[in-house]
């Protein structure tokens, strides 16, 4: 058997697929349960946090594997496993290791180095053993990331290049100012009581907010944090999640990380807090799915010029001119003739315009051009708007009346309240954007020399883990050996008395250890190299052991990891 994972992260995925492949807690045991019930997998675990998602597999033949993974992550997902396939990764035995011990160092995390990965990996190895779907290979792999991730946070200065993303996503909010003066006499709220929630807090506490707001759906969990943030001398209430709409014309900030499957804060909720009128509906993404993909590409290419102010007589870039230092001519306004879309064909599709010199063309109920930049899946890979062009993280132009943080995954916050006035918007999307450019420490590449040991050592002790069934077989065999010759012996010198039958067993048995002693143990340090396993093999043929015997003895062995690994859960 052999490790296989196939995921997809915030490296691979935009953000608006990783969103609607987000798995809640009760399709991850479904999707355990589905890989253990395919043909290829022995044992299963799911890592699934608000920006990457990966399943894990024990597998004995690879391409089977991928193929069936893949299956079941987009059957799971919601995701379609042609539109998801593009974006999986794969990586297989020493590789996988090597991505597990990074993820969990955090060299793989939209922070490098943040430390709230490890929680996650611990989650994944508890919910695999609750749900009996981790193994002795699995068992021992996540336990021992568990243990290279806290290695790398002691003894290197990761830490120093990593941050939470509370942390980072407060600095995105502050806009280049401290974090600590930019907090000074404002209020928040929290939406959540969860881990990253509660993380949240207790960062705006320490930087010093004026007051914080919990709310959450169990009022007794929000209770239990306002508690924890009193005990720490911050002014802190809790409030039933209906009670949302009205605290958020009170503060100034607001975070939110909960696990709804829908938003938590609409743009209209925001606009009405801040006493604006609701922006106009965004485009049906079930209208948009029936249009090719050429035309999904030029509507995304029209809300960014509509966003630019650019269709109503102002200049498009062109591409290909812009390499040359060049612009195209002044666009005329979104008309028939000029607009870069057919807007007739797509009135058909039922889609329409909202704006001047397209109104004769609309047969449908119009939509906001603006709004279109909320399907970034429209267009596959399509290049992400900039920060500062109206993007969630974009500075607004006026002052910022209310700030919004939003660390869930689907989003709890609708992406378009960065259109309104005097809102300021960052989320997952934002803060990946921001953390692509951000310097890494030099203390990372120790934390990878630390990641190479530690990947070389576990596939060292795995490869001998799996040769030491085939060695107690062996001498399991040995010892059935001795004692049927001493049983002989028995019958023909039945006039021994019991020191002399002592002294013959024992030194049969004393040659035989002998001469098992320097071939066992010179198989075990072979096995550890790579390619080692095949002296398993070869011993099994030499000695003519058993199968039965051999599988018999890693049940046994793996039955005793599992009651070990549960006593540490």
């Amino acid at each position: 058997m052999s490790l296989l994972v196939v995921g997809l992260s915030h490296r691979s995925a935009p953000v608006s697929v990783l969103e609607r492949a987000s798995l809640s807690a009760d399709a991850q045991a479904k999707l355990l349960h589905d890989t253990l019930a395919a043909e290829p997998a022995a044992e299963a675990a799911v890592l699934a946090t608000c920006n990457r998602i990966e399943l894990y597999a024990d597998v004995d033949k690879f391409h089977a594997g991928v193929a069936e993974l893949s299956t079941l992550l987009a059957q799971h997902s919601g995701v379609g496993l042609e539109e998801l396939t593009p974006y999986l990764y794969v990586h297989y035995e020493d590789r996988a290791v090597h991505h597990l011990f990074s993820v969990a160092c955090g060299l793989d995390s939209m922070v490098v180095g943040e430390g709230q990965i490890l929680g996650q990996i611990k989650d994944t190895l508890a919910l695999g053993q609750e749900l009996h779907t981790a193994g002795r290979l699995l068992n021992d792999l996540f336990q021992q990331a568990l243990r290279v991730g806290k290695r790398a946070h002691s003894e290197t200065g990761i830490d120093r290049a990593g941050q939470s993303l509370v942390t980072f996503g407060l600095e995105q909010l502050a806009a280049g100012a401290s974090v600590e003066d930019w907090v000074k006499g404002k209020r928040a709220l929290v939406i959540g009581a969860g881990s990253m929630s509660s993380l949240a807090a207790a960062t705006l506490a320490r930087t010093g907010v004026d007051e914080i707001v919990v709310a959450n759906r169990t009022h007794a969990r929000a209770e239990r944090l306002v508690e924890i943030l009193g005990e720490a001398g911050t002014a802190a209430r809790a409030v039933a999640m209906a009670d949302v709409a009205r605290e958020l014309t009170r503060v100034d900030i607001a975070v939110s990380c909960t696990g709804a499957t829908g938003l938590v804060l609409t743009g209209e909720a925001v606009a009405t807090a801040l006493g604006l009128p609701p922006l106009a509906p965004a485009a049906d993404p079930a209208t948009v799915a029936r249009l090719s993909d050429a035309d999904r590409t030029a509507l995304a290419e029209v809300a960014a010029a509509e966003r630019a102010g650019l269709l109503a007589g102002g200049t498009v870039p062109d591409d290909a001119a812009n390499e040359a230092g060049a612009v195209r001519s002044e666009a005329p306004a979104p008309d028939a003739a000029g607009c870069p879309v057919d807007l007739a064909a797509l009135a058909d599709a039922g889609i329409t315009f909202a704006g001047p010199g397209v109104d004769a063309l609309n047969t449908a109920p119009a939509v906001d051009v603006n709004s279109l930049e909320l399907h970034g899946s429209w267009a596959e890979r399509a290049e992400r708007p900039q920060t500062g062009a109206g993007r969630g993280g974009a500075v607004p132009a006026g002052p910022v009346k209310l700030a919004l943080l939003d660390l869930a995954m689907p989003r709890d916050i609708d992406a378009a309240v960065h259109r309104i006035p005097g809102v300021r918007l960052v989320d997952i999307e934002s803060l990946a954007e921001a953390s692509a450019d951000a310097p890494m420490a030099a203390d990372v590449d120790q934390v990878r020399s630390i990641v190479s040991d530690e990947v070389a050592a576990f596939g060292a002790a795995q490869r001998a883990a799996h040769i030491t069934p085939t060695v107690v077989a062996l001498r399991a065999m040995a010892a059935e050996v001795v004692a049927g010759e001493v049983a002989r012996l028995e019958g023909r010198l039945p006039d021994l008395d019991d020191k002399q039958r002592s002294e013959v067993t024992q030194t049969v048995r004393r040659v035989v250890d002998k001469l098992l002693h320097a071939p066992t143990v010179r198989i075990k340090q072979l096995a550890a190299e790579p390619g080692g396993a095949g002296y398993a093999d070869a011993l099994r043929t030499l000695f003519d052991l058993d199968p039965e015997t051999v599988a018999a003895v890693s049940r046994a062995d793996l039955n005793d990891a599992d009651v070990k690994n549960r006593g540490r859960s």
